[in-house]
């Protein structure tokens, strides 16, 4: 595992954002870094993620869709819709129609 000093990574956090960006700098992966920051107890950037997720749910309200909220704020299509549905109503699912028996042969 690389060499990095909880100082660094912290100040890395903060200019380089996200835990691939500080991996592609070092050489590892990003779950290195991922592990890195649970070793030293540093938390994600959640104050980014919640002005992101908050302009997420805003845009879908006003009825842009997926593709286009994905591509205005970096994110993979399924990842928009998965954070404009955090905190949302669940809806029910569908009701199965009931299956009938066969009908019964009459003998003759």
């Amino acid at each position: 595992m690389a060499k990095i000093s909880k100082a660094d990574l912290i100040k890395l956090q903060k200019t380089l954002k996200t835990d691939a960006a500080i991996g592609d700098k070092f050489g590892i992966t990003r779950q290195a870094v991922h592990q890195l920051r649970q070793k030293y107890g540093i938390d994600y950037n959640k104050g980014k993620n919640k002005e992101r997720n908050d302009k997420i749910k805003s845009l879908f309200k006003q009825g842009v869709t997926g593709a286009k909220i994905a591509k205005m704020v970096g994110v993979s299509v399924s990842q928009a819709y998965r954070i404009a549905s955090i905190g949302a109503p669940k809806k029910a699912a569908p009701k199965k129609a009931a299956k009938k028996a066969p009908a019964k042969k009459k003998k003759k």
